[in-house]
């Protein structure tokens, strides 16, 4: 069988099973915003940034709690990997930027209404400018 007829047997196959669309084209992005933990985004546990959440948001990177950038623009990119290191899961880049205020340029893939961001590069740090001690206080989490 020629590998176009497996292909066309492939698609078929997933079109039958509901499976359907192939993954779109990404479409090339800046995006500039803070990088959050996403399980304390959703849930409000924490008030999930700036540096009254630091601490909770490392944490949540090392456990293996995906990270999204807030972008500026109000919408949440997930980030499926940044730069060339192929695991996104305790990636130390991602640690050692988690709640800092960020400009990455990637490929950004929409399906379902979900943004996924695969970082090329993180073009710009500006450290953590979320300040929200005033806010909330200090978050009881250690130094």
């Amino acid at each position: 069988m020629t590998a176009f007829l497996r292909s066309a047997f492939l698609a078929l196959g997933m079109a039958a099973a509901g499976g359907g669309a192939w993954a779109a084209q990404p479409e090339r992005v800046t995006v500039t915003g803070e990088i959050i933990d996403t399980w304390c985004y959703v849930t409000e546990i924490m008030f999930s940034e700036g540096t009254a959440h630091h601490q909770c948001a490392v944490w949540c990177a090392v456990g293996g709690v995906p990270v999204s950038v807030l972008g500026e623009d109000g919408q949440v990119y997930v980030v499926l990997k940044v730069e060339d290191d192929g695991s996104n899961v305790a990636n130390p880049r991602i640690v050692e930027i988690q709640t800092h205020k960020v400009t990455v340029d990637g490929d950004l893939y929409v399906r379902d209404g979900v943004r996924y961001l695969i970082v090329t590069q993180v073009a710009d740090d500006q450290g953590i400018v979320n300040l929200t001690h005033e806010d909330y206080g200090i978050q009881p989490f250690g130094d």
